[in-house]
C-alpha cells in the first residue's frame, strides 16, 4: 500500500448547499455518552477532534427523535429539547470551528431491544408489534401514531437546519423502526403502510422524507441510510433482483433523498453476482444505477474483518485501500464512510491523505468503552 494513490478520495464533492472537501464520510456510530439523553463537552470534543483529523463529512450517532420509547438505551441522545438541543449546538460549533462539515441521523429504534436489556418507560412501537419475525415485542402503530412520528422526524431535521448542521440523515437501516416498515416479516399491516410489495411497505419512509423535505426546503441536503440486512437476521434481504431494489429505493428519491447511504458489512462484497459477477457492483453501486441518485457506500474499509466480529468484541487490524480506490475510481458510488477506524484512530483520514499508510491502526474494541 506505500505506492497507493488514494487522491481520488481527496477530490471535492457537493450537493445542494453542501460543499465537501473530500469523499471521506464518518459513519454514525452508537456511543451512548450522553446521560439524560444531552449531548455533552465530551461530545462535542470527539467530533472536533474527527473534524481536525480531515474527515469530509461527520454523520453523528443516531439522535432520537421526540417519540415515546424512541430509543432503547438510556445515554443514547435526543434530538429534541431545549438542554439536548443547545447540547447539540455546541457540537456543531466546535465542529465548524475545525472546518468540518456535520449532519446529525435522527433515528427511532422501534422494538429493537439492546443488548443491555434497558426498558424504556413507555411501551415500544412498531409496525406490527414485533421485534423480528414471529418474535413479539411492544405495540403496533395506530395510524395517528404514525403520523406523529412522521411529524417529529420533520421537527428534528427543522432544528438541525434552525441549528447549523449541514445536512440531516434519517435513519432507515439496520432493523430499526424504518426498516421494520420496509421488512415482510416485520410488517403484517393490511392498512396504507403495508402490503405484499416494497414499494407499498414504503410509504411510511416516503411519506417521513416528504415531510423532512418541506420542513428543510429545496437546498438543504437529505441522506437516508438504509440496508439489506437486519441485525436481527444478517441473511436478510430486501430486494433479491435490481428491479426489487428500484422499487424500494425509487419513491424515496422521488420523495426528497439525495443521498442513498448503503450499508454492507463488506463494501466490496457484490449486490447482484449473478448478473455483474464477483467483482460487480455493491449495494452502493446498484442504488446509484437504479436511482440515479448519489450514494454512500460502507462496510469494514481499512479493516480485515466485518463489523460483526465488533459485535462479537473482537478487533481488526488496518486493510489494504486497493479495492477501495478502484472502485471510487469507476464511480460506482461517490463517497465512502469509515466507521470502527476512526474510533480507534481520529487522524485516520490525515494519514491516508499523507499516505502515512505504516501509521494507520486497526480496531481496538476497547474504543467503545472510551469517548477519544
Amino acid at each position: 500500500m506505500s505506492t497507493l494513490d488514494t487522491s481520488i478520495l481527496f477530490r471535492p464533492f457537493s450537493i445542494r448547499s453542501l460543499e465537501l472537501k473530500n469523499r471521506i464520510v464518518m459513519s454514525p456510530m452508537t456511543r451512548q455518552f450522553s446521560p439524560e439523553g444531552i449531548p455533552g463537552e465530551g461530545s462535542a470534543a470527539y467530533y472536533r477532534r474527527r473534524a481536525e483529523g480531515r474527515v469530509g463529512l461527520i454523520l453523528s450517532e443516531g439522535t432520537v427523535i421526540d417519540r415515546p420509547a424512541s430509543r432503547n438505551g438510556p445515554c443514547i441522545p435526543f434530538f429534541h429539547g431545549e438542554a439536548a438541543l443547545a447540547g447539540w449546538k455546541n457540537v456543531i460549533d466546535s465542529v465548524h470551528n475545525a472546518g468540518g462539515r456535520m449532519g446529525p441521523q435522527l433515528w427511532h429504534t422501534g422494538a429493537v431491544r439492546d443488548v443491555s436489556g434497558w426498558e424504556p418507560d413507555a411501551p415500544v412501537e412498531s409496525p406490527s408489534g414485533l421485534d423480528s419475525p414471529n418474535a413479539p415485542r411492544g405495540v403496533a402503530m395506530s395510524e395517528e401514531d404514525i403520523a406523529d412520528a412522521v411529524a417529529a422526524f420533520a421537527k428534528a431535521a427543522a432544528d438541525a437546519k434552525r441549528l447549523g448542521f449541514d445536512t440531516v440523515e434519517i435513519h432507515g437501516a439496520h432493523g430499526y423502526l424504518i426498516d421494520q416498515f420496509f421488512w415482510a416479516g416485520t410488517n403484517q399491516r393490511t392498512d396504507r403502510y403495508g402490503g405484499p410489495t416494497i414499494k407499498e411497505r414504503s410509504r411510511f419512509a416516503a411519506e417521513i422524507v416528504s415531510a423532512v423535505r418541506h420542513a428543510v426546503g429545496p437546498e438543504f441536503p437529505i441522506i437516508m441510510r438504509v440496508s439489506q440486512w437486519k441485525q436481527q437476521d444478517f441473511g436478510v434481504r430486501l430486494a433479491e433482483t435490481p428491479a426489487l431494489m428500484e422499487d424500494w429505493l425509487l419513491p424515496l428519491v422521488e420523495a426528497g433523498v439525495d443521498v442513498l447511504h448503503c450499508s454492507q458489512r463488506r463494501f466490496w462484497d457484490p449486490e447482484f453476482p449473478e448478473i455483474d459477477g464477483e467483482n460487480g457492483l455493491n449495494c452502493a453501486g446498484w442504488a446509484k444505477k437504479v436511482t440515479g441518485a448519489t450514494t454512500i457506500s460502507v462496510g469494514s474499509v481499512g479493516l480485515d474483518n466485518d463489523v460483526t466480529h465488533a459485535f462479537a468484541g473482537q478487533g481488526s487490524t488496518p486493510a489494504s485501500l486497493d479495492r477501495l480506490v478502484e472502485r471510487m475510481e469507476r464511480e460506482e458510488f461517490d463517497l465512502i464512510a469509515i466507521g470502527r477506524v476512526l474510533l480507534s484512530d481520529k487522524d485516520w483520514v490525515a494519514k491516508v491523505e499523507k499516505g502515512d499508510y505504516a501509521d494507520l491502526k486497526g480496531f481496538n474494541p476497547a474504543s467503545l468503552a472510551e469517548l477519544v
